[in-house]
């Protein structure tokens, strides 16, 4: 039996021979978290249609599982219309993964001290094929709201978080998923690519990389990478808000040196975590 392996976003493969019908299962499961992917974070109700350009998959696959997604309240019908949006189903599971999960338990109240400290949202994020998703998320008391959360896939290619996330990773994996990020931003390819090697050199100058407006119009996130665990599992802290322009130097002069503080502690506090998130 081929021993089972981890990758770096937390996925498990198997390695072994399955028969048909567990191909089949698998492949539908497959294509169920493909849908429910494409909601992202910006949190949009989406048509049938829509997620058919979104996913790739044939409109009767999308059909058959957006009905079967509403059986089990994991999507609901926008009040009024025919587009579908995130239900409650999603949000129990979420729930129990909160409260199961040491990782989240330790890291929630450190990141809670720093966003209420610096008046920001602090997001723990890890790698999700080519988005990067929040596995823990607090904002401060005083801030208005990104409308993100705990389970918010952010694009991998445009975020501060996301581009901390591949400038930590081993330079295989980092070469691959800039390859990979390029082909699926198409004719952005090349823009994509430079915004990431900007963030990189910000990193290699002085440890955090800054992005604004990568997802939501007039947010700013300011991030560097973080190893968490004993298995030393790459992920991205940032924090963020939604600024004008004209304060955005005044946040990253206060933000910066607070963060960098902040990770080697993190990263002490959450050394003996075992397992992934």
């Amino acid at each position: 039996m081929t021993p089972r392996r981890r990758t770096n976003d937390g996925s498990r493969r198997a390695g072994l021979q399955v028969d048909a019908e567990t191909r089949d299962a698998m492949l539908t499961v497959e294509r169920g978290m493909e849908v429910l992917r494409a909601f992202r974070s910006e949190r949009m109700a989406l048509s049938n249609a829509e997620l058919v350009r979104r996913t790739g998959l044939p409109k009767a696959t999308v059909s058959r599982l957006t009905s079967t997604f509403m059986q089990l309240d994991f999507l609901r019908h926008v009040p009024g219309g025919r587009q579908f949006e995130i239900g409650t189903g999603p949000l129990s599971i979420g729930t129990a993964f909160l409260e199961a999960s040491p990782m989240v338990q330790m890291a929630t109240p450190f990141m809670q001290a720093l966003a209420d400290k610096l008046n920001v949202s602090v997001a723990l994020a890890i790698g999700n094929r080519l988005e990067m998703l929040y596995i823990a998320y607090c904002t401060g008391r005083r801030i208005a709201t990104l409308r993100l959360g705990v389970g918010s896939l952010l694009p991998m290619g445009v975020t501060a978080i996301g581009r901390a996330f591949l400038w930590a990773l081993p330079p295989a994996e980092q070469k691959q998923r800039i390859a990979a990020l390029r082909r699926s931003a198409g004719a952005q390819g090349d823009a994509m690519e430079r915004g990431i090697r900007e963030g990189f050199a910000e990193l290699d100058g002085g440890g955090t990389c800054f992005a604004v407006g990568g997802y939501q119009r007039d947010a700013y996130g300011i991030a560097l990478p973080v190893r968490v665990g004993r298995e030393r599992i790459v992920m991205a802290l940032s924090c963020g808000a939604v600024a004008v322009e004209p304060h955005l130097p005044a946040a990253r002069k206060r933000i910066v040196p607070e963060l960098k503080k902040a990770a080697p502690l993190f990263e002490k506090l959450m050394a003996d975590v075992e397992g992934w998130p």
